[in-house]
C-alpha cells in the first residue's frame, strides 16, 4: 500500500465512529457506481453460469447463513 493510503487510513481511524460509517458508506457508494464494464460482464457471466449449474443439478444451492457459518469455521481453524 502506498504511504498516502496508509496516512489516509490512519487519519480515518481517528474519526468518530459515526464519521467512519459515513466515510465507509460514501466509499461503497462510489465503488458501486464506478465498476468497470469488463468487471460487470465477468460478474454477470459468473452469475449466469452458477444459475445454469443449479438448474441442471450440477450443484445444489446452499443457504447463505449456512455458508457463512461454514466459512467462519474454516477461517477460524
Amino acid at each position: 500500500m502506498s504511504t498516502n493510503v496508509d496516512k489516509i487510513y490512519e487519519e480515518a481511524l481517528r474519526l468518530s465512529d459515526d464519521a467512519k460509517v459515513v466515510l465507509a458508506e460514501r466509499i461503497v457508494e462510489y465503488l458501486a457506481t464506478h465498476v468497470s464494464p469488463d468487471l460487470q460482464r465477468l460478474h454477470l457471466d459468473t452469475v449466469k453460469r452458477r444459475r445454469d449449474e443449479m438448474r441442471t443439478g450440477q450443484v445444489d444451492p446452499v443457504d447463505g447463513q449456512d455458508a457463512s457459518t461454514l466459512a467462519r469455521r474454516v477461517v477460524n481453524k
